[in-house]
C-alpha cells in the first residue's frame, strides 16, 4: 500500500511538472551542500560562529543550502583545500589575505603590519575600490570567490618564553608563521626569523624547541593549550587578523541567486557578531592565561614596531597599495 501511495505522489508531481512545462527533475528543489574547512579547534569562537552561519543559511534557504563545518583541518591543509576549490569542489575555507595574495598580490596588503587597527577599518575595506577590484580578479581569473571577510580573529601578539618589548628583543628568535610571503616578511621586518609551519604542528614544535615562539591571537591560546609551552604574551598587536570565507567560483556561480545572497549576507552578519564577541572576550582570556602562569607584557614600544613594519610593504612592493587603500578608507 505504501509503495502505491509513493508512486501516486511521484506520478502526480511528474504530471504537474509536465502541465507547467517544467522538466520533472526540476520540479523538486535542488539542494546544495558546502563543506567548510578551518584549522581552528572546536572550542574556538570562530567555530561556533561558523555553526551559527550554517544554521542561518539553512533556515533562510529552507534547507536548500547546507553548510557542514569541519574544525581542526579535518578536510586537509589549507593550501590543498584552496586548490580543490579552484577546480570546482563544493568546499569552503576560512583563510587570510596572505594566502590569497599568492594569487592576487594586492590582497596580501590586508595582512601586513598595522594595516587595519579596528573593526571600523575592516568594515570600510569592504567598499574600498582597490580591494573590491582585487576580489573580482581573484574570482574571475583564479576561481576563488570571496564570500565575505567580516571575520576578525583579533590582534596578533608574540607568545614566547622571553618578554618582547621592542623589535630588538625578537632578534634570533624563530617565530612560526603561515607559509605566505607577506606573513614571513612582516615577522622578519619586526625583528624575528620567520619559520613556516602548519597550525597543528606548532605545539610539538614548541615542546621540542624547534621554534622559539608563535604569533597568534589570544583566543588561540587556551583551546590549543599553548600556555603549557610558552610563558610570555607580548602585546604588540602587530596584525589585526582579518579572515576571509572563500568558496570556489564555479560552486558559487552554480547556486541560485537567492542562495548566493543568503550565503553572503549571513556570512557578513555572523562574522561581525563573532568579531565583536572575540574582541570583547580578550580581557577574560588574558585573566585566564595569567591564572595559568603566563605573564602579560603590556609596556611594548608600539611606535618602534609600527615603524619597523613598513619594511615588509617595501620589500614586497606593496607600500603604494597600502597608501592607496588607506586613502580610500580615510585612514591616515
Amino acid at each position: 500500500m505504501k509503495k502505491a501511495v509513493h508512486l501516486s505522489v511521484a506520478l502526480g508531481a511528474t504530471l504537474a511538472a509536465t502541465l507547467l512545462g517544467v522538466p520533472a527533475a526540476d520540479a523538486q528543489q535542488k539542494t546544495f551542500t558546502l563543506r567548510l574547512n578551518h584549522v581552528l579547534g572546536p572550542n574556538e569562537p570562530f567555530h561556533r560562529g561558523f555553526q551559527d552561519w550554517a544554521k542561518r543559511v539553512d533556515e533562510r534557504t529552507k534547507g536548500g543550502l547546507k553548510i557542514q563545518v569541519f574544525h581542526s583541518a579535518q578536510l586537509g591543509v589549507e593550501e590543498d583545500i584552496i586548490e580543490q576549490m579552484r577546480q570546482g569542489a563544493a568546499i569552503g575555507q576560512n583563510t587570510d589575505a596572505a594566502r590569497l595574495g599568492n594569487y592576487v598580490k594586492s590582497l596580501a596588503v590586508m595582512n601586513g603590519p598595522y594595516f587595519a587597527t579596528s573593526l571600523e577599518d575592516v568594515d570600510k575595506l569592504g567598499k574600498a575600490p582597490t580591494i573590491t577590484k582585487a576580489a573580482d580578479e581573484l574570482s574571475k581569473q583564479h576561481g576563488l570567490k570571496v564570500v565575505c571577510f567580516d571575520w576578525v580573529q583579533g590582534y596578533r601578539h608574540f607568545f614566547t618564553n622571553k618578554p618582547v618589548r621592542k623589535p630588538a628583543d625578537l632578534a634570533g628568535l624563530r617565530i612560526r608563521t603561515p607559509p605566505a610571503p607577506i606573513w614571513q616578511e612582516s615577522i622578519r621586518a619586526l625583528g624575528a626569523a620567520p619559520t613556516a609551519m602548519a597550525f597543528g604542528e606548532m605545539y610539538p614544535a614548541l615542546q621540542q624547541q624547534a621554534i622559539d615562539g608563535v604569533e597568534l591571537v589570544y583566543n588561540n591560546i587556551p583551546g590549543a593549550r599553548f600556555y603549557e609551552v610558552v610563558k610570555f604574551a607580548s602585546e604588540t598587536k602587530h596584525i589585526m587578523l582579518i579572515n576571509f570565507q572563500v568558496v570556489g567560483s564555479k560552486f558559487f556561480d552554480g547556486l541560485p541567486a537567492e542562495y548566493q545572497t543568503a550565503l553572503v549576507e549571513e556570512c557578513q552578519k555572523a562574522g561581525r557578531e563573532t568579531s565583536e564577541k572575540i574582541l570583547a572576550s580578550e580581557a577574560t582570556v588574558k585573566t585566564q592565561l595569567k591564572g595559568r602562569g603566563m605573564t602579560i607584557v603590556e609596556d611594548v614600544d608600539m611606535a618602534a614596531f609600527q615603524q619597523a613594519g613598513n619594511a615588509a610593504y617595501e620589500k614586497l612592493g606593496l607600500l603604494e597599495t597600502k597608501q592607496a587603500v588607506h586613502k580610500e578608507i580615510g585612514k591616515n
